[in-house]
This record gives structure tokens, C-alpha cells and sequence, in this order.
């Protein structure tokens, strides 16, 4: 019997072998392995947020230790689309390079061709129709990232999507991808509330990034979009000091606890 047993496993990983070659063919349960893998690389990307408000979207993003020599600025996780457009990344940072180019020609295509913004939910839908492209010709690979995209439509809404390797896009009021999304995300679902102020959205994003990031500006970046404003980033500074506060609250809370227990 376990002869028998081994020589079906030996099986099954070699029909299998056969279908994660190529990108075009589905293995005989369905799966399409490919894209499968390409998720497993955004899993094993780094930490991205997203949180939407009334008037304020942030994006907060875990961010690599940097070599000694290395300029900090050239190494991103957020990128401008447009004046109201902009996206954060879990995954290979290559093929996000390549991404946010096609998405940035695609925004301004639309500019001169309507002559106003392109709305949110079109650049969504947009991305994941490239990245479900590469799902299905010959040749290629999929698109080893996940995107969160948050912007502003012409009637002022907040939006916020994410896009898969897959092609799939879907709308959120607060999300994560990448490392430990999962974790990010419970903490997201629990704390997340729709009348939330703007401080009260940046703080909830710093803090869903410090249940699996290092509490430190160096660790951390966060850019802030609000309604009929540019997009800015804070600075290690403004981090600094709101990861203080959040500390100093937490060590507040459990003082009192101690004390009531």
C-alpha cells in the first residue's frame, strides 16, 4: 500500500510538472499554475495599505532597508498616475516599473482623448486587463504584483481598488496586500469604521502596518491623497512622530489595565 501511495504521489507531481510550464494550459483541476506562482510572489512582497476616508485616502507601505551609499528616494512602493491618481505595490518591483508606464500613458491618452480625468474604477479596470493579458498569450508571464490604486473621481468620491496577477480588480474601503495581508487586513476589519476622520485614517494605517512592521520611519512610508489636492508623502519626521503617539497611547492603555486589573 504505501508502494502504491508513492508511486501516485510521483505521479501527481509529474502531471503537474507538465501544466506549470506553460502559461496557457490549464492543469486537469483547473488551475492555471503560472499565475498561481505569481501570487505566491506577491505574498512574499512587502507590505501595502490602503485606507479610504470621505476626504482623505492613505496609502502606507513597508518599505526595504536601504544600503548605506544608496539613495532612499530612488527606491519606491508608491507611485503618481495622474494629478488624482496613485498606486502602491506588493510584489516585483521590475514589473511594477513596466505597470505604472502603461498606466501612465493610458491617463493621459484619456486626457486628450475626453479632455477631463480619468475616473478610478476605468484606470482599475485598465491594469488588471493588462495583467489578465499576460495570463493568456503565449510567450509571456504574468505580472508578479498586486496593485492598490486610490484616487478621487471628477464628483469628488474617494475610490480604492486592487488589481492580482490574475486580472481580477475589485473596490474596498481599506485593504492590504503583500506579506501578512491577512493579519493586516483582520486588524483593518475590526478597527475600520465609514466616519472616520483624516488623522484618524492615517493612524488607522500606521497602525495596521505596525502589527507586522518595525515600529520606525525607515521601515514605513506613507502618502496621503486628499480631495482637490496633490499627493503627499510624509516626511521621517511626521512618521516618527506619529508612531511615538500611537506608542505612547498603547503604553497609556496598558498602564490603565494594569491598574483596573
Amino acid at each position: 500500500k504505501k508502494k502504491e501511495r508513492k508511486k501516485k504521489k510521483l505521479l501527481l507531481f509529474i502531471m503537474s510538472s507538465r501544466y506549470d510550464r506553460a502559461i496557457t494550459v490549464f492543469s486537469p483541476d483547473g488551475h492555471l499554475f503560472q499565475v498561481e506562482y505569481a501570487m505566491e510572489a506577491v505574498r512574499k512582497g512587502t507590505t501595502a495599505v490602503g485606507v479610504r476616508g470621505k476626504d482623505i485616502i492613505v496609502l502606507g507601505v513597508e518599505k526595504k532597508s536601504t544600503a548605506k551609499l544608496q539613495d532612499p528616494r530612488t527606491v519606491k512602493k508608491i507611485y503618481k498616475l495622474d494629478s488624482h491618481l496613485c498606486v502602491a505595490f506588493a510584489g516585483l518591483t521590475a514589473d511594477a516599473r513596466v505597470l505604472v508606464d502603461k498606466a501612465r500613458v493610458e491617463c493621459q491618452s484619456y486626457r486628450l482623448t475626453v479632455e477631463d480625468a480619468a475616473p478610478v474604477e476605468y484606470v482599475a479596470r485598465y491594469i488588471a486587463g493588462v495583467q489578465q493579458k499576460y495570463t493568456q498569450s503565449g510567450g509571456v508571464r504574468p505580472f508578479g504584483i498586486s496593485t492598490l490604486l486610490i484616487g478621487f473621481d471628477i464628483d469628488g468620491t474617494s475610490r480604492l481598488y486592487q488589481t492580482d496577477p490574475s486580472g481580477t480588480f475589485s473596490a474596498w474601503k481599506a485593504n492590504a496586500t503583500g506579506r501578512n495581508d491577512k493579519t493586516v487586513r483582520e486588524y483593518l476589519e475590526k478597527n475600520y469604521s465609514d466616519n472616520m476622520s483624516s488623522d484618524e485614517c492615517i493612524r488607522l494605517t500606521l497602525k495596521a502596518l505596525m502589527e507586522v512592521v518595525e515600529s520606525k520611519s525607515k521601515t514605513i512610508e506613507l502618502a496621503v491623497l486628499e480631495r482637490n489636492k496633490e499627493l503627499r508623502y510624509l516626511t521621517d519626521a511626521e512618521v516618527d512622530e506619529l508612531l511615538a503617539a500611537i506608542e505612547a497611547e498603547r503604553a497609556q492603555e496598558t498602564n490603565t489595565a494594569t491598574t483596573l486589573g
